[in-house]
């Protein structure tokens, strides 16, 4: 028998990364798909701020979001940024299920 595996994007600040961890391992042994970011520009990886490095990395994430049944925004204290706002929009467009890691209602800086 072939299993059916949700597949699930992480969303949210790069900041975050032990937290993205965290939920990566959660839901990996939930039996999902976890989908995550690549590099972690917040949080040392300073590959991410090269010309033209970002940009791309934003929209290699819009396209793991089309690989996705849904996201999961890991929104620690409550916290969305602008880019993470986008990647709901665009989730939310294209019919995706939108879940977050804090049911706190999102806040920008």
């Amino acid at each position: 028998m072939i299993r059916q595996y949700k597949i699930v994007t992480l969303c949210g600040s790069t900041r975050f990364k032990e937290q993205f961890f965290e939920v990566q391992k959660r839901l990996t042994l939930e039996g999902h798909i976890v989908i995550s970011v690549g590099m972690f520009g917040h949080s040392g990886d300073e590959e991410v701020w090269k010309p033209g490095v970002k940009e791309m990395l934003d929209d290699m994430h819009m396209r793991k979001i089309d690989l996705a049944d849904e996201i999961f925004v890991i929104n620690v204290g409550g916290y969305v940024g602008e880019s993470t706002r986008r990647e709901i929009a665009y989730a939310e467009k294209t019919g995706k299920k939108v879940l977050f890691l804090e049911k706190a209602k999102a806040t920008a800086p």
